[in-house]
């Protein structure tokens, strides 16, 4: 009697699982690019991003700066200039802005992504963890990253949630599905 009581108790506990991710809505690789509009060309700024800055006739203040944890960079002379949510250009206007303002006389700040910040897979792969994002990465090199997915891996979909998305997104399966830099990628486990 008790081995069955906790027989059920573990597969209601386990279909919970399960029901939550078949809540949300199945997406293709297309109809979650065009809600997530995944275009690195604006990408915004967060946390664990590094940035290139290239102040011209100042070599002490070129050099790679990392974005902290409140979202800014401390940048020489100036202290800190607030980084997260704006594209690469906007924020090197920013630095440019600052050095203006009574530190350098005509400053020419230019900024590249020296790094993006990492995205995270969990579940069932191999090797879970946090990875470094790559331009062009997709669910594919995500997963040969960690390892590639174990025998237990659901075969139809993942669950994908962005850094800053309130909801995560239940996605078809494809090589064409583009990561971002902060995502989690939870790859369900299958029970059949």
């Amino acid at each position: 009697m008790k081995r069955t009581l906790a027989l059920i108790a573990v597969t209601l506990s386990l279909g919970g699982c399960v029901s939550r991710d078949m809540d949300l809505p199945l997406e293709s690789a297309e109809q979650l690019d065009r809600v997530r509009a995944s275009n690195l060309a604006d990408y915004r700024l967060g946390p664990d991003d590094q940035v290139a800055l290239t102040i011209y006739g100042e070599p002490d203040l070129t050099k790679t700066y990392r974005v902290g944890p409140d979202g800014a960079v401390d940048v020489p002379l100036v202290g800190p200039v607030q980084a997260a949510g704006l594209t690469i250009d906007a924020f090197a206007r920013s630095v440019q802005a600052r050095l203006a303002a009574g530190y350098l006389q005509n400053p020419s700040v230019a900024g590249t992504i020296a790094e993006y910040r990492p995205f995270f897979i969990l579940g069932e792969v191999n090797t879970p963890g946090e990875y470094p994002f790559r331009p062009g990465m997709t669910l594919d090199g995500a997963v040969a990253l960690a390892g590639g997915y174990t025998y237990r891996a659901h075969p139809d979909f993942v669950i994908i949630q962005g850094e800053n998305e309130p909801v995560a997104h239940r996605v078809t399966i494809s090589s064409a599905l583009a990561i971002r830099p902060g995502d989690t990628i939870r790859v369900a486990e299958r029970f059949f």
